[in-house]
């Protein structure tokens, strides 16, 4: 690497922890979501059907999406990214989180691939502006059936179908896709919100809103444990907006906003120990 790569990463690694306070850092007291300040579609409340569901476990697929995740368990540290085999823990939080929150209009697909129902969706969330919809929507929905999640993973919310799809067993990973829910249930012109994610450096904001609430929720909700990996899986995971923003995607600014989520986040989760230690003296 050349001596200016590492200054920038250097630098992109006090970016990262300067930034800590403030961005990925827990916001308390947690603000808990009510219905009655959501903008949500009465065709999607309507709905009669399970709110969080399983695809049927295929020995073949979900191994080939194991092996094509083993990127993301090597970034993130932890075998279970991507693996898709998600744990009753897993669900369980995300129907607690989804139900604490009042966020009953929410699809959840755990290891799902069902574009049929993710098409009809689309078509009932008048919580979106029909333009929208209908273009950035649609494609959104069309990159899912064409590149299903089933094999290649990639957690994620698709605010134009109100959906999660979870292909982590990590509950923090779960969590933070439900903050996004969350966040989009509050804005009235969705669409719009949506596509400012696709303007260079925008998505830190939306990032650093879904991490924020999951990390409040967990260090509200949760025990020490719980609290210590949310911050050791979502510090690095926003470290790769923050490597892609400063650094233009360049591959080591990637590599260098992961590393310092890893350090940032391990220092974290070290000051919960040592903060637990002192309360049981």
């Amino acid at each position: 690497m050349s001596e200016n790569g590492i200054s920038r990463s250097g630098l992109l690694l006090a970016v990262l922890l300067s930034l800590t306070p403030a961005v990925g850092c827990a916001t308390t007291p947690y603000r808990f979501g009510s219905a009655q300040h959501y903008h949500t579609s009465p065709q999607l409340a309507s709905r009669d059907e399970p709110q969080i569901e399983r695809g049927r476990p295929v020995p073949v697929l979900d191994t080939i999406g194991w092996i094509w995740g083993i990127p993301g368990k090597i970034l993130l540290f932890d075998r279970r990214v991507e693996n898709h085999r998600i744990d009753a823990e897993t669900e369980a939080a995300i129907a607690e989180y989804l139900h604490n929150n009042e966020l009953s209009t929410v699809k959840v697909r755990l290891n799902q691939y069902h574009p049929g129902d993710d098409w009809q969706r689309l078509v009932d969330n008048k919580s979106v502006g029909a333009g929208w919809r209908y273009t950035l929507g649609a494609l959104s929905v069309l990159g899912e059936t064409i590149v299903p999640g089933r094999v290649f993973g990639g957690d994620h919310y698709n605010p134009f179908t109100n959906t999660i799809h979870v292909y982590s067993s990590v509950p923090a990973i779960g969590l933070h896709e439900s903050g996004h829910a969350k966040d989009f249930a509050y804005r009235k012109w969705k669409g719009t919100y949506a596509a400012v994610y696709l303007i260079p450096g925008a998505p830190l904001y939306h990032e650093a809103v879904a991490t924020n609430d999951a990390l409040g929720y967990v260090m509200t909700t949760g025990d020490l444990s719980s609290q210590q990996e949310a911050y050791e899986i979502l510090y690095p995971a926003y470290g790769t907006y923050v490597g892609n923003s400063l650094l233009g995607g360049a591959p080591f600014g990637y590599l260098a906003g992961v590393i310092g989520g890893h350090i940032a986040g391990q220092w974290k989760s070290h000051s919960l120990e040592t903060e637990a230690a002192s309360v049981r003296k």
